[in-house]
């Protein structure tokens, strides 16, 4: 009895400009993946061919596409619809994203001109970048904010992701934030826990973070907190197979106070349990703000 045909992986590396693409080729080369850099989306499809011809000896295919052929960006849905109706290849999309802050930031210091704004203010190619890419972002399987992640950790997601992508399981980031730093721009979901009782105006509570059993305690005590816990439950177990349905590889599930440091914080690890109950190992919560007033 022959064996099963191996099937071709296409990984589609693209986002913002300056956000990581090239790590992520980096990190895409280390793991055995055949790395082209800008290819015109019009020649995805006859790159496919090539593929499917050479009997499982191209396996792992890492494909750029951005804006330096943006002459070509528009054919990029034709070419994956033509793709997954002629093709034994699985494809997905990952897209890389900052915030414009970070980007300028990079820029200024790389000293390099935006491409869309060769003569301009990085900040107006970055605008028009960014409103060209949205509905590719939404179609992406993983969308990763680089805005604080050094080259490293970076390269840890990437590998992390791609080394364990033959699980079927959807993988679920529960990440706390605060709203005065800004929203996730990875996030899928966002849930504002500002309503409930605030630990920081607990003079004992304060300095800890929402991870302190006492503070963790004090926010889930409250009626309303569990109200929200057990719809917020019923709707997430709702969606998730949802997102699982449509191809998604992650779904990033943003809970927010005014700081991220206590109600967000429990919030999240609450969830965090409860949604990795039966599948600890898809399941990762992360605190991104959590130590940022630490003194």
């Amino acid at each position: 009895m022959e064996a099963a045909a191996t099937v071709a992986k296409l990984v589609i590396i693209t986002g913002m400009s300056g956000a990581g693409k090239t790590i992520a080729v980096q990190s895409l080369e280390d793991l055995g993946f055949f790395c082209v850099d800008n290819l015109p989306p019009v020649l995805i499809p006859k790159f496919a061919e090539l593929i499917d011809q050479s009997n499982g000896k191209i396996g792992k295919v890492a494909l750029v596409i951005d804006l330096r052929g943006r002459e070509f960006f528009t054919a990029l849905s034709e070419s994956l619809a033509h793709i997954k109706e002629n093709s034994t290849i699985s494809y997905e999309i990952l897209f890389l994203d900052a915030t414009d802050e970070v980007l300028v930031q990079r820029y200024k210091e790389s000293r390099r001109r935006h491409p869309l704004a060769p003569e301009g203010l990085p900040l107006e190619g970055i605008r028009n970048e960014r409103r060209l890419l949205e509905d590719l972002k939404g179609s992406a399987s993983q969308v990763i904010d680089t805005s604080n992640l050094k080259p490293v950790r970076l390269k840890e997601r990437i590998v992390n992701h791609f080394t364990n992508h033959d699980r079927k399981s959807l993988s679920i980031n529960v990440t706390s934030f605060g709203f005065k730093y800004g929203i996730p721009i990875d996030a899928d979901l966002i849930y504002d826990v500002r309503f409930l009782p605030n630990p920081h105006y607990v003079e004992h509570l304060r300095p800890n973070t929402g991870q302190n059993p006492d503070v963790y305690d004090y926010v889930m005590k409250w009626p309303e907190t569990q109200q929200f816990l057990a719809k917020l439950l019923d709707m997430l177990q709702f969606l998730i197979p949802l997102y699982a349905k449509e191809g998604k590889s992650q779904v990033v599930i943003g809970i927010g106070c005014t700081g991220g440091k206590h109600r967000s914080v429990a919030i999240a690890e609450y969830l965090g349990r409860m949604l990795g109950a039966s599948d600890t190992e898809r399941v990762r919560v992360s605190h991104r703000d959590s130590e940022r007033d630490k003194h």
